[in-house]
């Protein structure tokens, strides 16, 4: 930094300016610039982490953090929004359609956006994720998704803006791989709203297109259809427009209003975000009284049988239907659509929405929908009783579910999540289609209520979801599939504390805070997901206790829901809610990769006035000291444990822990029940065999 200041002076006018600045002001000048510089190496936010071998330094990992998004008018210290928060809406008409024959989708919206923020705009972003499966893509080039095969991508046919009085004008735009700007005739002003309709049409990939796609069932095609519509980009106070290219990852989107149409041929069945507004025309009255038996039972009730579906694939359907749905204050909407899809629901325990929400009075339901390929006892037979599990549970211990249903689809294995709707593979069975339903169903509250930028901060969504999906493992039925298993990341041997030790030593694995839009060296699976997960875990386990952790995370989630926190955001209300300041943790876990390891250097008795101590001596070796747990067992069988707090690593690496005694130890144990990830742990025991006593 220096070097670049002083570059700058020699480049600039050369001598003449240095020669009319005063020396003094020069030096505050260049204190100035390297400030920020001096402050973030001091707070550690480098997300460089020190040498292995170098000794833990006190002074590093204890020093005041510094966020990256500091405190302002729109995101308060605590890390709640501020007095002037804002975010933008955009509501939405849509009507596709989709033609089996050509497998393809034509589209028709039009977009409501409203301008919250203070700022004119005079363009406007919107996302074109279809444009991925073009050959000449980002994505292509860039991501690690491989494609067989390609589309022509989301093919624009019209943008006009529309006026008052509904006529439509045509409009300038332009589009940069997944990204589409449309250029304003005038800027749209702060606090007002444009209306504008897009036309389009695109080729569905096939199974390879992964997160939207169709696939083969032995009765029929099975259209999985999401990201299908020109969605708003989002701009916030952190950057203004957000218009990371779409390479295969995550969302980032604003919130609004969706009413929308799919018209697929009669004999097809489409379940999707949101609430059914048309039953009447497009079930038949079979089905119409099954939904309403459904809407009464805490059992799964069949609406499609396989009698149906097998009836309804030898039709050679000439005629289209109309599905008509609605779903308010989403980020989103998806849906499926096939005649090769049983259906099933059962009731959800939960308040009735409000009539003004313009859904139809009628009790919720958690649904499902699949081929007879994957019904079963043990299969998708259950996964109604699942998704009922997820949203009633979540919704008593975090925050109520906000919409209508629920449905879990049975198709080619996405394993994605959409507001409302989650697509996971009709082959699941068992443990792991009880461990993705509530994995994929529990992303309803991150990101879908809580709408963090998933692009760039994938742990604010996965690790925090993969976190209350462990909870609900061992709610579930008495624990039946607890704990849920993270084996795929590391060796499974029961206790996540040391299932995560290989991924701390791993020098491939980069912090959590490393964006996730970067390509990672490691898999950044087991970093946003289970390390992100596991940090959760530490905290309301370890560190703060589960009162305090619970509280607080519950206060994160109802003052964030439907806005954008930030990570700054939510490390200063868990500091600020849980009354302390964790910023050695949150540098240690988040920025850093440091972990904890502990030694036990020595162990004697000593005697004094007030009687004999047994004496240990406790070494920190890691640069994330957690609080832990030293347990003493003593001749006779009977144990004594004490807590050892951070803050004894706040000035030094070595310890000694005093504990009164009238009896020989045997042997001194720190973390006896693996509770902590210690790194080592072939000197955290020593047995004792000859008496102490001095």
């Amino acid at each position: 930094m220096l070097t670049l200041i002083s570059n700058f002076f020699e480049n600039t006018h050369k001598k003449p300016f240095i020669q009319q600045v005063d020396t003094n002001i020069l030096k505050k000048i260049i204190f100035l610039a390297v400030l920020p510089t001096f402050v973030s190496l001091m707070s550690g936010t480098s997300l460089a982490s020190p040498p292995k071998t170098q000794a833990p330094d006190p002074s590093q990992i204890f020093a005041p953090l510094i966020m990256p998004d500091s405190p302002n008018v729109y995101r308060s210290g605590d890390g709640t929004p501020g007095p002037m928060a804002w975010k933008n809406q955009a509501d939405y008409k849509i009507h596709v359609q989709i033609i089996p024959k050509t497998h393809s989708l034509s589209g028709d919206e039009e977009i409501r956006y409203q301008n919250n923020s203070p700022s004119s705009l005079p363009v406007l972003w919107v996302q074109l994720d279809q444009n991925m499966y073009k050959s000449e893509s980002r994505a292509a080039y860039a991501s690690q998704w491989h494609f067989p095969a390609h589309t022509p991508g989301m093919e624009i046919e019209s943008v006009a803006l529309v006026g008052a009085d509904g006529h439509a004008q045509p409009v300038e735009f332009l589009i940069s791989d997944t990204r589409m700007q449309i250029v304003l005739p005038s800027g749209l002003s702060s606090h007002s709203s444009v209306r504008f309709r897009i036309k389009w049409h695109y080729i569905i990939p096939g199974p390879w297109g992964g997160r939207t796609a169709v696939s083969n069932s032995k009765n029929g095609e099975i259209y999985e259809i999401a990201q299908f519509y020109p969605r708003m980009a989002v701009f916030d106070d952190i950057r203004g427009w957000d218009t990371l290219p779409y390479l295969g990852g995550e969302f980032y989107l604003d919130y609004g209003n969706i009413d929308y149409e799919v018209t697929v041929p009669d004999n097809f069945v489409v379940a999707g975000s949101g609430a059914l507004l048309n039953p009447k025309n497009v079930l038949s009255p079979l089905e119409q009284q099954r939904l309403a038996t459904a809407r009464r039972s805490e059992k799964r009730v069949l609406i499609r049988d396989q009698s149906d579906v097998e009836t309804a694939s030898h039709q050679n359907s000439m005629k289209n239907k109309t599905w008509h749905f609605a779903m308010q204050n989403t980020r989103d909407i998806a849906f499926v659509t096939s005649p090769a899809l049983m259906w099933d629901a059962a009731k959800l325990d939960l308040p009735a929405i409000p009539p003004a929400q313009g859904y139809p009075a009628e009790s919720r339901l958690a649904m499902s929908v699949y081929p007879v390929e994957g019904a079963g006892a043990q299969a998708w037979d259950r996964s109604t009783e699942y998704v009922k599990h997820t949203i009633e549970y979540f919704s008593h211990d975090w925050y109520a579910y906000p919409w209508p249903d629920a449905v879990n689809v049975g198709g080619h294995g996405a394993a994605m999540e959409y507001p409302g709707i989650v697509f996971d593979g009709m082959k699941d069975r068992d443990a792991k289609l009880f461990w993705i339903t509530t994995h994929e169903l529990g992303h309803t509250w991150f990101p879908m209520i809580v709408g963090s930028n998933e692009r760039r901060h994938s742990f604010m969504d996965e690790g925090f979801n993969t976190f209350i999906d462990s909870l609900a493992s061992l709610h579930f039925n008495k624990g039946e599939f607890a704990p849920k298993h993270d084996g795929e990341y590391a060796p499974d041997t029961g206790k996540p504390a040391d299932d995560i030790v290989k991924v701390l030593l791993d020098p491939i694995y980069e912090p959590i805070m490393t964006s996730s839009n970067l390509g990672g060296k490691g898999d950044r699976h087991a970093i946003s997901y289970f390390k992100a997960a596991y940090g959760l875990e530490l905290l309301r386990s370890q560190i703060l206790g589960p009162e305090r952790f619970d509280r607080a995370f519950r206060h994160y989630i109802a003052v964030w829901a439907y806005r954008h926190p930030t990570p700054s955001d939510f490390f200063r209300l868990i500091n600020s809610d849980a009354g302390e300041d964790l910023s050695w943790f949150w540098r240690g876990w988040y920025f850093n990769t440091w972990y904890p390891d502990y030694a036990v250097a020595d162990v004697h008795s000593a005697r004094d006035t007030s009687g004999t101590k047994l004496q240990i001596t406790l070494l920190n070796k890691g640069w994330l000291p957690l609080p832990v747990t030293v347990a003493v067992t003593w001749k006779d069988g009977s144990k004594t444990s004490v807590r050892v707090p951070t803050e004894v690593w706040s000035k030094r690496n070595r310890d000694v822990l005093e504990i009164p005694t009238s009896q020989d130890a045997s042997s001194v144990t720190i973390d006896p029940d693996h509770a902590i990830p210690d790194v080592d742990r072939t000197n955290n025991s020593v047995a004792l065999s000859a008496p102490l006593h001095p």
